[in-house]
């Protein structure tokens, strides 16, 4: 595989949950538990990326405990806040069609570990740090050779 030609739509996760500005945040935080993810675009009704919301942003707001008292003040503190509230506007993009090496220099630029992957203004992937790991490691030719 030519390193410089792969691109952001090789890696990402396509089509991936989303959420609206009118979403609640405790719903977007359920959500992220429920797919065992840490971010999640959030759109338009007419699917025009808006923002990002991770899960760092809610715990910020109200950080979730082990113990129930204090997971039950969290969520108190949560009641009635929307995604809009507490997302990141304007969040750094890519495109699918975007050199991988772009979506690394970005995140590493910007202190991030995912960007919406954009065309047209409509979401149609995420790329994280993950993704582009698991990129390099299949660019090592023999992994056994390092034992």
């Amino acid at each position: 595989m030519d390193q410089h030609s792969v691109c952001v739509q090789d890696w990402m996760t396509k089509d991936p949950a989303t959420v609206t500005m009118e979403t609640s945040v405790i719903n977007a935080y359920a959500l992220m538990e429920r797919r065992g993810i840490r971010r999640l675009p959030v759109v338009a009704e007419d699917g025009v990326l808006r923002g990002i919301i991770t899960r760092s942003d809610v715990q910020q707001v109200a950080p979730f405990f082990k113990d129930a008292e204090e997971r039950v003040d969290a969520m108190f503190a949560l009641a009635g806040k929307v995604v809009e509230e507490i997302m990141t506007d304007n969040p750094i993009t890519v495109a699918p069609h975007d050199p991988i090496q772009l979506a690394a220099k970005r995140m590493s630029t910007a202190r991030v570990s995912g960007l919406p992957v954009v065309r047209s203004s409509q979401v149609v992937g995420i790329i994280t740090e993950s993704d582009i790991f698991r990129y390099v490691v299949s660019t090592w030719s023999d992994p056994e050779a390092y034992d």
